[in-house]
């Protein structure tokens, strides 16, 4: 039978030996194991880009993948580290700190249990509290992948109420009209991604082809207002003109053509980011 593949995310970037480091420490434990990389360029600290990240790409690899998400700014804590079972049958070994929250939101999480160090941590690094990627999630991480320990020799189970998790608000829906928060951004091409479901979007009365009235506001601020054209791709405007679109998670996301959205209006996401689309 085949090993579960390891994918990894951390906000830890190339810029010196870490990632190198948690990979190494895989192969150490079994050079068979594949490693692949999520992404190493979350924001430093974001727990909530974390948690939206793992749950992006997830649903994309085989069953039974075993994820490794490190942005953990309260290393060497008290905060548990943990390993969970996500319901459609993936394995994510993260700090339980809020990184579970899209995962347990939309896919659902069947059991989680607290890492043992006393068993699954490093040995040859005890005196450092600071790189659990790699002396405990890595490692961890690799000994379960290779079948050195089952799933019930992670650690103690403790209940799924108990993962610490981030509100995910909800969008307001009404005829013509939909008010939402820009989740988060596509930071490559600075478009921004909105918490609303493209499918709710239309049923709200909007259709591809419209030119829909956007405002953006920062609180209680307008920051930006035009009209803009809800599309199915970005070459249905000119160069630098805002669409409206589906973006690859089916919800509606805001962009400028061959330009960046986020950068042309600064604009940003986050809850206190929101955005009313009035037809």
């Amino acid at each position: 039978m085949d090993k579960p593949i390891l994918v990894f995310q951390t906000d830890f970037t190339y810029k010196e030996g870490a990632v190198c480091a948690m990979y190494g420490v895989v192969k150490s434990v079994d050079r068979s194991l594949e490693i692949f990389d999520g992404t190493h360029e979350i924001p430093h600290f974001d727990i909530w880009s974390a948690s939206y990240r793992l749950n992006q790409s997830m649903r994309f690899w085989p069953k039974g993948t075993i994820f490794v998400s490190v942005v953990d700014p309260g290393v060497g804590t008290s905060r548990r580290a943990c390993v969970a079972k996500t319901c459609d049958g993936y394995i994510v070994v993260t700090p339980d700190n809020g990184t579970l929250t899209h995962v347990k939101a939309h896919a659902g999480i069947q059991e989680v249990r607290e890492i043992d160090e006393t068993r699954n941590r490093l040995k040859t690094t005890e005196g450092t509290h600071i790189f659990h990627g790699r002396d405990l999630f890595g490692y961890c991480a690799a000994k379960l992948a290779s079948g050195i320990i089952t799933y019930e020799e992670v650690g103690p189970g403790y209940p799924v109420d108990e993962i610490v998790v981030h509100p995910i608000l909800q969008p307001k829906l009404s005829h013509n009209r939909a008010e939402g928060i820009f989740e988060i951004n596509d930071p490559n091409f600075g478009n921004l991604w909105t918490n609303l479901p493209a499918k709710a979007f239309m049923e709200c009365g909007f259709a591809l082809g419209d030119m829909v009235d956007m405002t953006i506001r920062h609180g209680d601020k307008v920051v930006h207002h035009e009209k803009a054209l809800f599309a199915q791709s970005f070459g249905y405007v000119n160069k630098g003109e805002t669409v409206i679109y589906t973006n690859e998670l089916m919800n509606i996301g805001v962009a400028t053509c061959m330009g960046s959205f986020c950068e042309t209006w600064h604009v940003d996401y986050g809850s206190d980011w929101t955005v009313t689309f009035q037809k």
